[in-house]
């Protein structure tokens, strides 16, 4: 079991050797020297447990985005893996996104660190100018390295249910008959860490009572939004509670579960850390993306990553320079985005068909959020108008065009350039928390524990309170619905807030909606005299079972270890 677990892979910390956590002759580096040799290595040891920190630029398979497996997206290349999801072709010998060995060699990882992290022996180091500065960030390595722990432990649980809880470095003998523990320990677990490491971290991760200029943005960039503060940990413990709380894991409606996962989310909302700017003024929707996103004011955590131009070249449009169309929006999606006045938008009315996007005098017609999602027919990308009606330079029969009539927005950086004689790349920070997250996760709790309007001296703002700030973000009007239609406002309101952001694929799982992923459509358009002819059209047929509400673990660790139980159906 966990191959790669046992092995602790190789990692190039300049240290000359593979397993330096033992002796290792050419360096001389002992397991201990490895802990304690200088700051350095200590830094490396640490940025190594940071280097698995998920994201999703791709993680179905040839690009394909995990939404692509939900009703937001369909990716347009059917040799991807994920359309072995859409056919119910994936299992214990065909696993998809398996990161099972991955986050148990980071689990692993921080767990030796935990074990053999001494500061008493960086004392060595205390006449260097930078000693206090360097183990004033030690000292909260120890905080940081058991939120990452704590943090993939969630991310294992949230995919496979119970899992084997590994809270210290096994030997070969011991790791294949460990056990696993159930999903509601776990999530105590991941809940008690966090509750235990908040106090030990700082709220941002600047010098204290300085600002970091631009100028002197380090490797990890703007007040170091890469490194684990008190908000991500309390942002985990929000996310969390909710899952726990959610039907698939709460099947008896506990409410009790609710009003913890309420609590937790105004734990960060009470003080006033985060703020949820203007959609018009947020750097986080900016078309130039890269760097820029890290200004934003509702950035709670994000994965740090250097210039490239790959998620361009997956889901540019086929039409521009390497474009390759990949992720597609469908109109199941698209349809989720009300009318500007916040009217939910209806096929059957001929003003909403006429309006589909932008009125006559080229005003946008929708809520503002689909523009900073979505690439539809007629809207501007690089400077070039999007054709996706029949015939069009974007559009069917070209091959490779999109199936659904749209285009991937959000994510994509208008500045990078494909172009072989003049390449530009840019940063694609993948955010992980953020504030408006949140707001929603507060506003879910809250109205699954006492509706839509309740609020008391230890929860003073409502469900609908925190749903309407989301809104009011994005220009949108209040939220009047009342009852089981205002759950429904909630959960179309998370949707179109997060999408794209590895969001529905799990909000999916943890309501138990999955039917909902079986008929995806687009939309067909055709040019006519006096301008495009809209019609809604059945793009695919997915198969869906409920098993799939949990992944199966790869048999090849069943067979290692026979305590490891595999999930229902599979």
């Amino acid at each position: 079991m966990f191959k790669k677990y046992i092995a602790f892979i190789c990692i190039s910390l300049s240290l000359s050797g593979c397993d330096f956590l033992d002796l290792e002759e050419a360096t001389d580096i002992t397991k201990e020297g490895a802990y304690t040799y200088d700051f350095n290595n200590v830094n490396k040891l640490v940025a190594y447990v940071y280097s698995f920190l998920p994201q999703d630029f791709g993680v179905m398979g040839g690009g394909a985005l995990r939404e692509a497996a939900t009703d937001n997206a369909v990716f347009t290349w059917s040799n991807s893996k994920v359309y072995d999801v859409y056919d119910n072709a994936w299992g214990p010998l065909n696993t998809i996104d398996d990161v099972w060995g991955d986050l148990y060699t980071a689990i692993r990882s921080a767990n030796s660190f935990l074990e053999n992290y001494s500061l008493e022996k960086l004392e060595y180091f205390k006449w260097n100018e930078d000693y206090e500065e360097n183990l004033r960030r030690a000292k909260r390595y120890v905080y940081e390295v058991r939120a990452l722990r704590a943090f993939y432990f969630f991310e294992l649980c949230k995919r496979y249910g119970d899992i084997p809880l590994l809270t210290r470095t096994y030997t070969v003998e011991e790791i294949n008959s460990v056990e696993k523990t159930k999903f509601a320990d776990v999530i105590d677990f991941i809940i008690r860490e966090c509750d235990d490491i908040v106090p030990g971290l700082p709220i941002t991760q600047d010098a204290p009572g300085t600002t970091v200029p631009e100028s002197e943005w380090n490797d990890y960039g703007l007040g170091e939004t890469g490194r684990v503060t008190r908000g991500m940990v309390m942002a985990l413990k929000s996310r969390a509670l909710l899952y726990a709380a959610s039907k698939l894991h709460n099947p008896e409606a506990d409410k009790e579960k609710w009003e913890k996962a309420a609590t937790a989310a105004y734990a960060i909302i009470k003080e006033n850390w985060y703020s949820l700017p203007n959609i018009e003024d947020d750097p986080l929707y900016d078309a130039r993306g890269g760097h820029d996103i890290l200004k934003s004011k509702q950035l709670i955590f994000v994965k740090r990553n250097g210039s490239t131009s790959s998620f361009e070249g997956y889901n540019l449009p086929i039409g521009f320079e390497g474009g390759n169309s990949g992720n597609t929006p469908t109109q199941n999606l698209v349809d989720a985005f009300e009318m500007a006045d916040g009217v939910a938008f209806d096929w059957n009315n001929p003003e909403h068909i006429q309006n589909m996007y932008v009125d006559a005098e080229g005003r946008n017609t929708r809520d503002p959020r689909l523009y900073t999602t979505i690439l539809y027919n007629g809207s501007v990308f690089m400077k070039n108008a999007i054709e996706t009606f029949v015939g069009g330079k974007n559009a069917y029969p070209i091959e490779g065009a999109s199936l659904t009539g749209y285009y991937l927005r959000k994510y994509m950086n208008e500045t990078v350039s494909l172009s072989p004689a003049k390449p530009i790349s840019q940063p694609h920070h993948f955010v992980i928390f953020r504030y408006a997250e949140i707001l929603l996760n507060y506003a879910e709790a809250m109205n699954e524990w006492q509706g839509s309007d309740y609020t008391d001296g230890t929860h003073p703002i409502s469900a609908r309170e925190a749903l309407n700030q989301i809104r009011f973000a994005a220009n949108m009007p209040s939220v009047t619905e009342q009852g089981e239609a205002f759950t429904l406002r909630i959960r179309s309101e998370r949707r179109i807030e997060l999408a794209f952001e590895d969001h529905r694929f799990w909000d999916i799982r943890r309501w138990k909606i999955g039917e909902v992923v079986k008929e995806i459509y687009g939309v067909t358009i055709q040019k006519v005299t006096d301008g495009f002819l809209y019609t809604k059209s059945k793009v695919q047929e997915r198969k869906w079972e409920d098993k799939m509400y949990l992944y199966p673990i790869s048999q090849e660790e069943v067979f290692k270890n026979s305590n490891l139980k595999q999930n229902t159906g599979w």
